[in-house]
């Protein structure tokens, strides 16, 4: 009696690729980091100006490690230019914070700060869009529409919290920050909506089609193996064995 044999995997395209190296990266680098903030804790002594700098540089890095995992939530999307966006502007937040850091005098120079303020700014509110598309790629109409409005707020947030860090004061009355804190209270109103709507809400399958694939416990875990392993979420997996599976349509 024959026995079936499933297909081998496909290659990894170089978007997939790209972005398990790039995960990879940051994982090491963040754990140097790490490892380097620890040794300082516990190398006993007196907690100096040295300490002090490998700890904000660990900070640093954590931060910044976060935000790309972010950005390669968009790899190989539609929309995965807010992610390559969101790459190049983390990199100089990060790049200044080194210089601030460790510059010694040059740290001290307040043309240093305004950019390094702005580009945070927009580096944050690209890894919150990034993370958002991302986890609403397959939300229903009232998902989306919430989506869009709260990237219209966390953009305005952007937009107004830069203007006080280039202009700081001038021309802002009361008024201001009263109507950035309205913006900033609906943005987070928004970002925890989508999120449980995505995460409890009924999914597109479910409203329009019936109830979703139910796979045995064994199953689902080693389809959540093999997307970690390859970078990529449980349903392109998925997805991907049943075409092959399947056959390709004529």
């Amino acid at each position: 009696m024959a026995t079936m044999t499933s297909p081998a995997a496909p290659p990894a395209s170089p978007t997939r690729q790209l972005r398990r190296v790039i995960v990879r990266l940051t994982i090491g680098s963040f754990s140097v980091a790490a490892l380097m903030g620890i040794i300082a804790l516990l190398s006993g002594g007196e907690f100096g100006e040295t300490e002090g700098r490998i700890l904000l540089t660990t900070l640093l890095v954590g931060v910044v490690s976060v935000a790309v995992l972010c950005y390669l939530a968009t790899a190989g999307k539609p929309f995965q230019l807010v992610g390559i966006a969101g790459g190049v502007a983390v990199a100089v937040p990060f790049v200044l914070g080194l210089v601030m850091i460790w510059g010694g005098d040059t740290a001290d120079q307040p043309w240093l700060y305004k950019p390094f303020g702005v580009f945070a700014v927009v580096a944050a509110t690209l890894a919150q869009a990034s993370l958002l598309l991302a986890l609403c790629e397959t939300g229903g109409p009232l998902v989306r529409r919430i989506l869009a409005a709260t990237l219209v707020f966390a953009t305005l947030v952007a937009l107004m919290t830069g203007y006080l860090l280039v202009f700081e004061d001038q021309g802002v009355g009361d008024w201001y920050f009263r109507l950035l804190g309205v913006v900033a209270i609906l943005d987070v109103l928004g970002t925890v909506t989508v999120a449980a709507l995505m995460k409890f809400g009924p999914t597109t399958a479910e409203v329009g089609a019936g109830p979703g694939l139910a796979l045995p416990p064994e199953l689902r875990a080693r389809l959540d193996a093999a997307a970690l392993a390859e970078g990529r979420s449980p349903s392109e997996v998925a997805a991907d064995a049943v075409e092959r599976y399947l056959g390709r349509p004529d």
